[in-house]
């Protein structure tokens, strides 16, 4: 059976954001999203870096992380991307339902 999922992934520019959204959406890969302004610290070329980044959620189902992995890279501008997700363990019916009727 296919495992409800959300994926994550961070970007530095809400442009980048927003597109990576709009296409995940128009392709129908996902149901829903949600965008996030973040503070991040992290290690970067043995540096301790920090920024603002915003942080993008997409409801969608397991089978169809690789294809969506591949369209954030298509379109992100980071060297090393996180892309990354977690099951949906416990949630409505109704809401699983929406997912099931907003994707292909």
């Amino acid at each position: 059976m296919d495992k409800y999922i959300i994926i994550t992934t961070l970007c530095d520019k809400k442009e980048i954001a927003n597109k990576i959204i709009k296409t995940l959406l128009k392709k129908r890969l996902v149901a829903g999203s949600q965008l996030y302004k973040v503070y991040s610290k992290y290690w970067w070329n043995s540096e301790l870096e920090k920024s603002y980044e915003y942080k993008l959620e997409f409801r969608t189902k397991e089978s169809k992380f690789n294809e969506i992995e591949n369209e954030i890279k298509k379109i992100h501008n980071y060297e090393v991307a996180e892309i990354l997700s977690y099951e949906i363990t416990n949630a409505s019916k109704e809401f699983l339902n929406w997912i099931d009727e907003n994707i292909k």
